[in-house]
């Protein structure tokens, strides 16, 4: 039960921030908060990370599905252990991502992104707290393979 309401929570937090986006951000298109580091810019994403292959929305969501049910039949499955807290974690979080831009690529047919960084000068490409979710899932999923599945393999 409190899986199901992880991801539930997690996209929840993801619609409502991309509700606020198209409702406050894309009459504006930009909001600048930190002048030279952080702007809310509304961008319609129809492509993958970074806007890579454009208009290849189904073919997103049909690996996302495959994607959302290997990962659930694979938690489905794991031990409930301590030594596995991390993996079912960064699961969740890649699940719940997952799921968030699924959303947008079947009811908008497009992924709504808004959170924009310059740093160091790097004008870093627009996301969302669904991809952000994504990426901190992944790095602990990496973490888990790197230090904890290779201790459990000796």
């Amino acid at each position: 039960m409190i899986p199901i309401l992880t991801i539930i929570i997690l996209i929840a937090i993801d619609q409502i921030t991309k509700y606020f986006a198209l409702t406050n951000l894309r009459p504006v298109h930009q909001v600048v908060l930190i002048d030279g580091f952080f702007n809310l810019t509304y961008i319609e994403n129809r492509g993958a990370a970074f806007g890579a292959m454009q208009g290849a929305r189904w073919f997103f969501v049909i690996l996302a599905a495959a994607v959302i049910i290997a990962g659930a039949i694979y938690y489905a499955k794991m031990p409930k252990t301590k030594n596995t807290l991390l993996l079912r974690i960064s699961m969740l979080l890649i699940g719940g991502g997952t799921i968030g831009n699924v959303i947008d690529r079947l009811f908008r047919t497009y992924v709504v992104d808004f959170l924009d960084f310059i740093i160091f000068g790097y004008d870093f490409p627009v996301f969302n707290l669904a991809d952000v979710f994504i990426v901190v899932g992944t790095v602990l999923l990496m973490i888990y393979i790197m230090f904890w599945e290779t201790e459990r393999n000796k």
